[in-house]
């Protein structure tokens, strides 16, 4: 808890709410928190995505905007193939489902399709979903299409409203329905997309065992890998369904997610919790642009930059497509040197050297004494055996050599 000027203390919503300013609360989805499970160290954005800023608007106004989300024309393209879908009730869609789930043939009756209350509040229509969950887990014989459903995640003790495309509900369990606009040729789609939409897919899985376990009154199974046996409980194979070639007709494809879902539950279980966040922050940090009546922010950019650099990051390149405020980030990286601007990798190799003129110092044999004296001797060996490499090398083989690798066999000529 925090305690206000006047004495009384705040909850963690309120700060959050202040930290937030003005500004209206941005949700958490299941692409976001598929991104922060992948980066669970990182507290700056831990913060930012638990108080619902816009971290876009951030980085727009320090200087550093980011290309980052979906393009209008992939969502345009996506919200035309999931209408089609929905056509004549759903028959479309219904067609791999039978084909992969063994819904009841055509002719027989459809799947009950109930009312989720898409105009109501997430924290209504999450209990909503819920409630007919509930229902229809209870009745084995009989088969219910959800659509768009509202499920509620407790990360870090913050909560997040998920909306998946579609589960259908039958024999007391459920599938994850995930609808992409990205097309599968010849059977075969994009690796890098096929993963993006498991690793959203297993975030929306969490959370369905969470609302099962809430539902049965038991605590959820600490093992990441242990099969839910409760009603409501999700399949760990979820059901991908995307255009067939350069069409709108549908193919559907079974994901298993059981490694993606061990990973999000490990990872999202590092995450510091919101209160232990918010009793670092220095007193008065907010991140409010302070917006005029035109909605263009007033806040001095250098302001805000202090205000975000209080709160410390977690830098990998990676973060430059799954985060708003990587250029950000990365710029601070190159700024302070810190060798995690070269990834992960390197990161967990150079031990004790954290930054980029301690690693080119100890590479030079010039390291002092430490507990990255490993590292340094393995840096001071490979400096020598290239400094040995070029030294054998007859005047001009570097250019000779390239030209020979762009026309020979194997290389850019052939």
């Amino acid at each position: 808890m925090n305690v206000s000027l006047f004495g009384q203390t705040e909850s963690p919503l309120q700060r959050l709410a202040e930290l937030r300013g003005r500004a209206p609360q941005r949700s958490l989805d299941a692409r976001a928190l598929a991104a922060l499970a992948a980066n669970p160290g990182c507290r700056r954005r831990a913060l930012l995505d638990a108080a619902g800023v816009d971290k876009a608007a951030i980085a727009g106004r320090l200087g550093r905007p980011a290309p980052f989300g979906q393009s209008p024309f992939a969502i345009t393209r996506g919200n035309v193939f999931e209408a089609r879908l929905k056509e004549d009730g759903y028959a479309a869609l219904l067609e791999p489902l039978r084909r992969h789930l063994g819904l009841p043939p055509e002719g027989a009756e459809p799947p009950a399709v109930p009312d989720l209350l898409r105009r109501a509040t997430p924290a209504v229509r999450a209990e909503r979903t819920r409630q007919v969950l509930a229902e229809a887990a209870a009745d084995p014989a009989a088969w219910t299409l959800l659509d768009h459903p509202m499920l509620r995640l407790t990360v870090a003790s913050s909560p997040a409203y998920l909306e998946p495309d579609a589960l259908v509900v039958h024999g007391g369990r459920c599938t994850v329905v995930e609808i992409k606009s990205f097309p599968v040729l010849d059977g075969t789609a994009d690796p890098a997309k096929v993963g993006a939409a498991a690793r959203q897919a297993a975030v929306y899985v969490l959370a369905l065992q969470q609302t099962a376990a809430e539902l049965a009154g038991v605590a959820a199974s600490a093992d990441p890998y242990a099969e839910q046996a409760l009603p409501g409980s999700p399949e760990p194979v979820v059901l991908l369904v995307c255009p067939r070639d350069f069409t709108n007709r549908p193919t559907a494809a079974p994901v298993d997610v059981r490694r993606e879902l061990a990973t999000t539950r490990r990872q999202l279980a590092r995450l510091t919790r919101v209160e232990e966040l918010l009793a670092a922050l220095p007193p008065g940090t907010t991140f409010d642009l302070e917006a005029d009546d035109s909605g263009a922010p007033t806040r001095p950019p250098q302001e805000l930059a202090a205000a975000v650099e209080a709160v410390p990051a977690a830098y990998s390149p990676d973060c430059i497509s799954t985060c708003e405020l990587g250029f950000h980030c990365r710029a601070q990286a190159r700024c302070s040197g810190v060798v995690e601007q070269l990834g992960r990798g390197v990161r967990g190799e150079l031990g004790a050297i954290r930054t980029v003129g301690e690693a080119l110092a100890a590479a030079a044999g010039a390291a002092g004494d430490g507990d990255g004296d490993d590292a340094a001797e393995r840096l001071a060996y490979a400096a020598g055996l290239r400094a040995e490499a070029l030294t054998a090398l007859p005047a001009g083989a570097s250019t000779a050599s390239g030209a020979s690798g762009a026309s020979g066999p194997g290389g850019g000529g052939r």
